[in-house]
């Protein structure tokens, strides 16, 4: 079977077409990649020879007038691992090369000490290997900044892991031979919303986390921003509230100190309590509790408003583990939206998605996709 690395452009982007869009006829992919159609048969015989689509049945085109096969993504051509490492837990999943997770599973680290991490990750790479041999490339998210290198990615620092330079990716390919992509999270996520998730198909989109910590990740013109110094989507010290409590940087009324899990625990001022037992509080009408979601929701419409003022895309993806905002929030994140954006702005299509560690293991996958097909 034909490897994914040594697919020339073309043949890459045919695959991508379909991989991202769908089943297509083979008269439209010809047609959006301006290629002939001699050299789109020649381009997708091979596809279909490597194992990577499949022929199904034919349709009259209404461009051409003539009968066009369609062509579908085979997805179980090839199987990817995905990874997300926190500061205590290793999540790891299968996917196929749709994204799909078809296993998973998550262990605690045995150590935060890179090398251990890294022998643990060959482990179970050796585990999902035996079961799936056709598994080809490994993708790791984790929070904090990843860095491009010669000899591969650097994670030059995370705080959860109490790394600093640590050369992950050049480590893992020599622990289990397979080529390794390593990411931001928050960009890893994006990447794979855009290819995979919501965003598929579509040119500029906006992804935007909250939670233990505030990410943002964007899609423009159909690339992933990543910015000069691979520091793109800095939000979380925005100002949303000149008159807001003060960060732990001393920013005073920045989206860290009104939006995030801990300062809405703060916030809500009741000792011993976490995240979970706010939300619950709020969810039972605790004026108290739900007075801080309002607060929280505001800062979160503005936060989103001056994305959409600034980049304009066709969609905002909002996810992450403190979600509960949009939920109870989400009246005060709507008036504080709709007064920041300007008057005849389209109206922001917010895409609302709920997910667990699972899903940042899958965006690990979806990077390892997009590093043999990019």
């Amino acid at each position: 079977m034909t490897e994914m690395r040594e697919m020339s452009p073309a043949v890459r982007a045919a695959l991508l077409e379909v991989l991202i869009h769908g089943e297509l006829p083979r008269a439209e992919i010809a047609r959006r990649l301006h290629l002939s159609r001699a050299s789109l048969t020649r381009i997708t015989r091979q596809l279909v020879d490597g194992g990577f689509l499949a022929e199904g049945e034919t349709r009259l085109m209404a461009q051409t007038g003539r009968p066009s096969e369609l062509l579908s993504l085979r997805a179980d051509a090839r199987h990817f691992l995905g990874v997300k490492l926190t500061g205590d837990r290793l999540y790891v999943v299968v996917t196929d090369l749709s994204a799909r997770i078809v296993a998973s599973v998550d262990q605690a680290l045995v150590s935060r000490d890179p090398a251990d991490v890294v022998g643990q990750i060959a482990d179970v790479a050796r585990g999902f290997s035996a079961q799936w041999p056709d598994l080809v490339a490994i993708g790791i998210t984790l929070a904090g900044r990843v860095g491009r290198r010669a000899t591969g990615a650097l994670v030059e620092q995370s705080a959860f892991l109490e790394w600093e330079d640590v050369p992950l990716g050049v480590m893992v390919e020599t622990a289990t031979g397979m080529p390794c992509s390593v990411e931001n999270d928050v960009q890893a996520l994006t990447a794979t919303e855009h290819w995979f998730g919501a965003g598929a198909g579509i040119d500029d989109m906006a992804l935007i986390t909250v939670g233990m910590g505030i990410g943002c990740g964007l899609v423009v013109g159909g690339n992933v921003v990543e910015g000069a110094h691979a520091r793109s989507g800095q939000v979380s010290h925005t100002i949303v509230d000149e008159a807001g409590p003060h960060c732990d940087l001393g920013h005073r009324g920045c989206a860290s100190s009104m939006l995030v899990n801990d300062a809405i625990v703060g916030a809500y001022r009741q000792a011993g309590a976490d995240y979970s037992q706010v939300v619950e509080a709020a969810r039972e009408g605790d004026p108290i509790a739900r007075a801080v979601f309002a607060d929280a929701g505001r800062a979160l419409g503005v936060l989103i408003a001056t994305v959409v003022n600034l980049v304009d895309p066709q969609k905002v993806v909002l996810t992450g583990d403190g979600i509960a905002v949009h939920e109870l929030g989400g009246e005060a994140m709507r008036a504080a939206l709709a007064d920041r954006l300007d008057r005849e702005a389209v109206e922001v299509d917010l895409d609302v998605r709920t997910g667990d560690f699972s899903e940042w293991a899958r965006a690990g996958a979806g990077i390892a996709i997009r590093g043999m097909l990019a």
